[in-house]
């Protein structure tokens, strides 16, 4: 592991923000870096015609599509001396998962920590916390379980517990979690997959429950259905939520975040929806034709790129499956890709696979 590299991340995710040209200068340390050492990404750029000479501008760095991530080892360290080992969910194949390998996981704490505080807690120290998912220790390699474990011992208060086992849901645990919130009238906070609420609020709803979480409590969901749950159209969700809950939609956050990145982005709210989604300053994103690569034009619907500093050992520009489209401020995120978008994500997988043959 470089040192330094760890070093300069950690340094760099600890500023209050920083300019264009801050985050190119390590955008383009990395790249080197990450074309020196991670071999199979070495031959996907050498098929691209990019070297630390040629790419000028965080833009011009090959983002590989988050799919390749099942197929090669992405790392600039021996991957059996990583520290963490996070794994996808393996939902579109089988058993088929991808693997992000951090040799310290020191920087992938600080950029959920920092993140969440400013993005999340927004000022408030601690709340008491119910997790609608399961522990580290029933699921060792989820990115999702560690985040959550984050924010339980970053910001969470003794009495914060998990509702989520392999038994299935707690509800009557959750329940007594939130009556307890209204009667001491200090805030809390609930934060989970999207389908664990989706499970809760159909339980409480067939009971005909609902609550009054004080002011100042907050949601958060994040991740998909994966077929774990009905899908809910987001509008119908976030109604639903505050319904449920008596947590204003602004105070309904989303979490969009992906195994394969080290990074977490959020919306301000859900009172309006699709939400805008922004990320700190160490990640940016961009909406690309998946075929060309080439950014579209502002206001067209592209795939997202997302180029994340934190990644400081795999790669840091990640060709995602998702619609976007920019907007001030971040951008919006409409769903999967489908069509002619989806079968260029695609072919932009069988492309890195063709060049990372060895």
């Amino acid at each position: 592991m470089n040192r330094e590299i760890v070093d300069a991340v950690l340094a760099f995710l600890a500023q209050d923000g920083c300019t264009d040209a801050e985050f190119e200068a390590l955008a383009l340390r990395l790249f080197a870096e990450q074309h020196a050492n991670n071999a199979a990404y070495k031959r996907f750029c050498q098929l691209r015609g990019a070297t630390p000479r040629t790419v000028k501008s965080w833009r011009d760095i090959p983002a590989v599509p988050i799919a390749a991530f099942k197929e090669v080892t992405l790392s600039c360290t021996p991957a059996d001396s990583a520290e963490r080992v996070f794994m996808t969910s393996g939902t579109t194949r089988g058993d088929v998962k991808g693997r992000h390998y951090h040799p310290t996981i020191a920087v992938w704490d600080a950029s959920m920590t920092r993140n969440f505080a400013q993005r999340f807690m927004q000022g408030s120290q601690r709340l008491r916390m119910g997790i609608l998912f399961p522990d580290e220790q029933e699921m060792p390699n989820s990115s999702l379980a560690h985040y959550l474990a984050m924010a339980v011992r970053d910001f969470g208060t003794p009495d914060s517990r998990w509702y989520v086992n392999r038994d299935g849901l707690d509800a009557a645990g959750l329940r007594e979690m939130l009556r307890a919130a209204e009667r001491s009238a200090e805030p809390c906070a609930i934060l989970g997959a999207s389908w664990s609420f989706v499970h809760l609020m159909d339980e409480l709803a067939a009971s005909g429950e609902r609550f009054a979480l004080p002011s100042g409590s907050r949601i958060l969901d994040t991740g998909g259905y994966k077929s774990q749950s009905r899908e809910l159209p987001l509008e119908e969700f976030y109604v639903r939520l505050a319904a449920t809950f008596g947590v204003p939609r602004e105070r309904c956050i989303n979490m969009y975040g992906m195994t394969e990145l080290s990074s977490q982005l959020y919306d301000d709210g859900n009172a309006v929806v699709p939400s805008v989604k922004s990320g700190p300053h160490w990640i940016r994103s961009r909406m690309v034709d998946p075929l060309t690569g080439r950014d579209v034009s502002r206001g067209e619907r592209g795939i997202l790129v997302h180029c994340d500093l934190a990644n400081f050992n795999s790669v840091t520009s990640i060709l995602t499956e998702d619609v976007g489209v920019a907007v001030d401020g971040g951008f919006l995120l409409l769903g999967r890709a489908e069509g002619a978008q989806a079968k260029g994500c695609s072919l932009a997988v069988q492309e890195f696979l063709q060049a990372t043959k060895p």
